[in-house]
């Protein structure tokens, strides 16, 4: 298996590193994406990823963070594109929900960010939150069908799902659903999702998968196997069948 979203630079994994990629590997997640939300945590995650062959980094800035994407910023990524490839740009997108950096801030760090990601032949890791319409036409007007990426940790409903379908972009599922409570809307969905369209994702330490007993306090890659067994149940396959395909998708996204 491939989790391709892990948030590695959480004190919780690196404080032992070697032991969170050994039990991650134990549980049979062979290789992690590792987001980054801004360009400070891009260049510590690509010299941390140089070192470790499993993991995987991005290069990016989360919607949250945009006030802090200036006029430097591209240059600055440019630079570490050409020091080290990194598999995506981002996490970018919009998220209109609690508004940490202004709109017109998030705008301006991701329309700049999918003309990266376009240049360089690069797929997007999309974030989106109360933004969707937004995001569509944002991605139509300036990639068009050039684009490619991911929806990491999607929770949409059903018209949301074929949207992003339309536009090419893979989609991501996290332990979301495996939510009774919240996650009736991406269990509706996930059997729409074409099954070469799919990838999976833990965003540990979060958004903990509420069927593992006795449920842990954090999520961990290691819990990768309880997210891939709902989804199978969903798509109505055998959890080694989805797997197989996961993997198969994250390689042809990121690693072409």
């Amino acid at each position: 298996m491939i989790d391709i979203g892990v948030n590695i630079q959480h004190e919780t994994f690196l404080k032992d590193l070697t032991d969170t990629i050994a039990q991650s590997q134990a549980a049979g997640v062979e290789a992690m994406i590792c987001i980054a939300s801004d360009l400070e945590e891009s260049a510590f995650l690509q010299n941390l990823c140089k070192t470790q062959p499993s993991l995987w980094p991005t290069l990016g800035c989360h919607p949250h963070q945009a006030s802090s994407w200036n006029t430097n910023s591209l240059d600055e990524i440019e630079q570490m594109i050409s020091t080290r490839r990194p598999v995506a740009i981002g996490e970018t997108g919009l998220d209109f929900n609690r508004n940490y950096s202004t709109p017109d801030e998030q705008r301006y760090a991701f329309r700049e960010q999918i003309e990266l990601s376009l240049r360089h032949n690069l797929p997007l890791y999309l974030h989106e939150r109360d933004a969707h319409e937004e995001m569509i036409d944002t991605l139509k007007s300036i990639a068009g069908q050039q684009i490619k990426g991911v929806i990491h940790c999607f929770t949409g409903d059903q018209q949301q799902l074929e949207n992003y379908l339309a536009l090419g972009l893979h989609i991501g599922v996290t332990g979301w659903v495996c939510d009774e409570r919240r996650g009736q809307a991406l269990q509706q969905a996930v059997p729409d999702i074409p099954l070469d369209r799919l990838l999976l994702e833990t965003d540990a330490p979060y958004l903990l998968p509420r069927t593992i007993r006795p449920r842990p306090k954090k999520n961990h890659p290691k819990y990768l196997p309880w997210v891939a067994e709902e989804v199978a149940k969903l798509k109505g396959i055998s959890t080694q069948a989805l797997i197989k395909q996961t993997d198969i998708n994250t390689h042809n996204l990121f690693t072409r």
